[in-house]
């Protein structure tokens, strides 16, 4: 298979600055509602990105689960990701729809959402996700897959007579943008980049160089 010859020309549609939103969330609103009608897969999956305690980058898939002053997502504050956000409260978010020929990063300052917030999310999610939040020492080394199945075992004896409720290890991430790029694919890979970027609370919008 010649890899370098494997190649798509764009065309489906454009991006001009005289009919993007002059808001970045109410415009990421449009395209991710016209992604959901075009039923791509697993819509809401984004790559988050983050600096490792080593200096390297990492990059992994998450779900984004909500949208306000920022973009959540959830996770265990224990994992490798939680360990970098708290070590480098910066990250970056890669949203890609090939269904619609259509991609979008997000850069900005990451926190942890509240108690509450989590909270709400978590008695959400269906039991067996609950107990696997208990159950998962997230990027720890584990010696086999069998002791993984009985961890998740253990917790459920342990909450079959009282009601489950958050681990504490375990909650959500709000970034924050000060940067948010809306990129088109057009043909010749002459693509359409927008950019919003945070000025004194103002965003400010420019075209990039595909």
């Amino acid at each position: 298979m010649n890899i370098s010859a494997i190649r798509k020309d764009y065309a489906l549609k454009t991006l001009e600055i005289s009919n993007i939103n002059e808001n970045p969330f109410e415009q990421f609103h449009v395209w991710l509602q016209e992604a959901i009608k075009s039923e791509a897969l697993e819509v809401n999956a984004m790559t988050l990105s983050t600096l490792g305690l080593d200096g390297f980058p990492n990059g992994r898939i998450v779900l984004l689960k909500g949208i306000d002053s920022g973009f959540v997502f959830f996770t265990n504050y224990e994992s490798q990701k939680g360990k970098e956000l708290e070590n480098s409260p910066k990250a970056s978010l890669t949203f890609f729809w090939p269904e619609l020929e259509r991609q979008v990063r997000v850069n900005g300052l990451v926190e942890k959402i509240s108690s509450e917030e989590s909270d709400e999310y978590f008695f959400s999610r269906p039991l067996g996700s609950q107990i696997g939040a208990w159950a998962s020492p997230q990027s720890k080394k584990i010696s086999s897959r069998e002791l993984l199945e009985q961890m998740k075992l253990d917790v459920e004896k342990e909450f079959s007579n009282k009601p489950i409720h958050r681990p504490p290890h375990w909650g959500g991430f709000r970034l924050i943008p000060n940067k948010i790029e809306f990129w088109q694919g057009r043909p010749s890979r002459l693509h359409d980049r927008l950019i919003f970027e945070l000025n004194n609370e103002s965003w400010e919008i420019s075209r990039l160089a595909p």
